[in-house]
């Protein structure tokens, strides 16, 4: 996945973020205007905020389309991302914010944060691109690893599976055609695009094996099906963080 997405970034590392943008020639206006808007639709219609104390991880930040909001409400940010190229990219938009902190992920894990780390996590399509359910699952239960007690995770799956096979007929042929003269976006047909969708029940078994509850599914059998999950509070209530201090979730 890492060679495929980094090879995106170079060819148009706006549209393989936001596929509603123009190919070729995106309106960045829109594109970061979108991103604000696209974070308050998916906090919004799961009932979730962004306290201004937390620390949050956007999971599968690209060049930082929603980070940069994020950095607006929250004391810490961690970007992470499997395109080394699409970290450099936005490390080179954002040089003016000092509470984000930016890293090439493993494409598996969370890491390198510890445990009990972060205060809330997000992720908005980015899931509904990876091509095996159970990496999906995998990055659920990092989530719950590297939550406190009584943080938050929302974030977008697809739950559609018909959404994810192979385009055929006459317009899926040409689009290939034009793709391989670099008129239309490549890479439409590799899974790292087409990804899949994800079970549920399977979805909340993986949440459950990391001390998540699923507190609200929005969209059910759609491509866009929102979640919040929570990690239980402990006894004494959860430690919150210094904003003062930099770098608090790595090892």
């Amino acid at each position: 996945m890492r060679s495929f997405w980094n090879e995106r970034a170079r060819e148009d590392a706006y549209y393989f973020v936001d596929n509603r943008l123009e190919y070729g020639d995106p309106d960045l206006e829109q594109f970061w205007r979108d991103g604000e808007l696209d974070l308050n639709r998916l906090l919004s219609a799961l009932g979730a905020e962004v306290g201004r104390a937390e620390i949050v991880v956007d999971i599968g930040c690209g060049v930082g389309r929603l980070t940069r909001p994020l950095a607006a409400r929250a004391a810490y940010v961690y970007g992470i991302d499997i395109s080394s190229e699409m970290i450099a990219r936005a490390r080179r938009h954002h040089l003016d914010l000092g509470n984000v902190e930016w890293i090439a992920g493993d494409g598996a894990t969370l890491a390198p944060l510890g445990d009990a780390s972060v205060d809330g996590c997000v992720s908005h399509v980015v899931f509904q691109h990876i091509p095996d359910p159970e990496i999906t699952f995998g990055y659920i239960r990092e989530m719950g690893r590297v939550l406190r007690p009584g943080g938050w995770a929302a974030f977008q799956v697809s739950n559609a599976p018909a959404v994810h096979e192979r385009r055929v007929g006459f317009r899926a042929r040409m689009d290939r055609v034009r793709a391989a003269t670099g008129r239309h976006p490549r890479g439409q047909d590799d899974p790292a695009w087409r990804g899949s969708s994800v079970d549920l029940a399977d979805l909340r078994e993986a949440a459950r094996s990391s001390g998540l509850e699923l507190a609200r599914i929005v969209g059910e059998g759609t491509l866009l099906c929102l979640v919040l999950a929570r990690k239980a509070c402990a006894v004494d209530g959860p430690r919150r963080p210094d904003p003062a201090r930099k770098g608090p979730g790595l090892h």
